[in-house]
């Protein structure tokens, strides 16, 4: 269980920074997708670890909500780029 928390750490982390580092919408939009991928990890994890099914079932919750957000935030960035001509924000 460590292991997993740790390497749910990791990815989190990596998706702050890739959030806070990267000024492209189309980064910005992958490293959310990090970030919820990383605590749906843990959630199935924690289930392995209890011997529930809960945690992998709000894993299929989950993905469908990033799978959405990441729909509408393509939608957005063709919308801007096309309104802009670029996709960098600032």
């Amino acid at each position: 269980m460590t292991a997993v928390i740790l390497l749910a750490c990791v990815l989190f982390a990596l998706g702050v920074l890739g959030l806070l580092l990267r000024r492209n919408f189309l980064f910005i939009i992958l490293s959310l997708e990090v970030m919820i991928n990383s605590a749906a990890f843990l959630w199935v994890g924690a289930s392995v670890y209890w011997g529930s099914a809960e945690g992998q079932v709000m894993f299929l919750f989950v993905a469908a909500a990033a799978a959405t957000e990441m729909a509408i935030g393509l939608a957005l960035l063709i919308a801007y780029d096309r309104l802009f001509k670029t996709s960098e924000l600032g």
